[in-house]
């Protein structure tokens, strides 16, 4: 079983930076995504970044592509996002998840663990 906590999240303004973490207690296999979803009010969840285990491989959505980066250190069981030039529209909660078998990487369904989210608000 695998546990994940979030932290990071807040208030900033628009144009801001704001980084996550998400740290994982158990085994993360080297077969397992990592990945950032996020869901805003009356919005359903939608992947936003996503960062392969074994070779530290990278997906984004269109929507963050260039503004925000996703990495992990394995040594300390922890995905980051960092997330830069920060609008409006990326209000919403953001949530750290596991997908065992590193497939389908957009999609929520193949994320077995999922932590408790995180709030992230950009102010205009």
């Amino acid at each position: 079983q695998l546990q994940l906590v979030e932290s990071g999240g807040g208030l900033v303004q628009t144009g801001d930076s704001l980084s996550l973490s998400c740290v994982a207690s158990g085994t993360i296999y080297s077969s397992y995504m990592m990945g950032w979803f996020r869901q805003a009010p009356g919005k359903e969840r939608e992947f936003v970044a996503g960062v392969t285990w074994r070779n530290n491989r990278k997906y984004y959505s269109d929507s963050v592509k260039g503004r925000f980066t996703v990495s992990r250190v394995a040594a300390v069981n922890t995905v980051y996002l960092e997330m830069n030039a920060l609008k409006p529209e990326d209000t919403a909660v953001y949530y750290c998840a596991a997908n065992p078998a590193g497939t389908a990487v957009m999609s929520e369904n193949n994320y077995h663990f999922w932590g408790q989210g995180t709030q992230v608000t950009v102010s205009s």
